[in-house]
This record gives structure tokens, sequence and C-alpha cells, in this order.
């Protein structure tokens, strides 16, 4: 039951975050697609720094025990393709549509109606991609810090550095 709480209550931030943030903006999206607006990018890098610090923080503290799923490109680059494609079509994506749907913006309702079905569809094919596309370039379960061999301590500071250098370029362009 203390997980549930500490989900809903990470989850309800999160939200609200998002909704300060103007995350939930069909405007902030198609922005970011076309590289007029980075605020999303800037958002999403910022929530990727402060997550992996904390997962590594909480997995070094034994707290948590991280779970790395097998790298496959055949499933990676299908579901890119398909997550592309309906993000560029409908202007949100998963992580966020259902925050635009709470404020009422309700052309979310399509894409979530569109989630549900590709879903359905994708349980349907799914024996067969077991057998082909999630086989396709199989490289078990990588990590950046396992490929460099080194600690994740080590690494952190660098993509941090790398992200804000980063987010220099975008302030400087004025995106």
């Amino acid at each position: 039951m203390e997980n549930l709480i500490y989900g809903i209550t990470t989850g309800i931030l999160f939200g609200f975050f998002l909704q300060k943030a103007e995350m939930l903006r069909y405007e902030k999206h198609v922005g970011a697609m076309l590289f007029r607006d980075m605020t999303l990018i800037k958002f999403m890098l910022s929530a990727v720094m402060v997550g992996m610090i904390g997962i590594y923080i909480l997995s070094d503290a034994g707290l948590v025990k991280l779970s790395v799923k097998a790298t496959v490109l055949g499933g990676n680059i299908a579901g890119g393709i398909i997550l592309g494609i309906g993000w560029g079509l409908l202007g949100y994506c998963p992580g966020t549509i259902g925050g635009a749907l709470g404020e009422g913006r309700w052309d979310a309702a399509w894409g979530i109606l569109g989630m549900l079905a590709g879903g359905a569809l994708y349980a349907e094919v799914y024996p067969f991609f077991k057998d082909t596309v999630l086989k396709w370039g199989s490289y078990g379960k990588l990590t950046l810090p396992g490929m460099f061999g080194i600690s994740h301590w080590i690494l952190i500071p660098v993509i941090i550095i790398i992200f804000l250098l980063l987010f220099r370029i975008i302030e400087k362009k004025n995106l």
C-alpha cells in the first residue's frame, strides 16, 4: 500500500509540473518537432537528469533494484516509428495525453483511443512479432556504464555536462 501512495504522490506532482510548465499544450509539442520551441526538450532532459541521479542514489542505497530490459533494435525501431507517427499526427506524447485530456483538451481522447486500439492490435500480432521483429538486433541487457566499463557516478556528471551545454546552445538560439 505504501508503494501505491508513493506512486500516486509522485504521479500527481509530475502531472502538476507538466501542467505548470505548459508541457500538455499541443503548441509546445509541435514547436519541439519543428525545432522552433525547445521547452519540451529542455523539460524532458531535466527530468532525465533528475531521474538518473535519483534512481542511482536509491539503487546504491539498496532501496530499489534496477530491472534493465534487453536492447532489441527491431522492437525499438518499430516502436519508435509508431510512436513518432502517432505523436506527429496528434501532437501529444503518451506521457502528456492524459494530462491534456484532464485539462479538457478533447482532441486528446482520440489519441487515448488510438493507444488502446494499438495496444489491442499489438496483443493480437504479438506472436508474429515475438518470433521476428522482437529478435532482430538483440544485444541483451545493456547500460552505458556497463558498455564503457565505468562507474555510473563517473558517467552521470559527463551526461549532465552534455545536457547543460545543449541547454546553453538552445538558449543562445532563443529556442
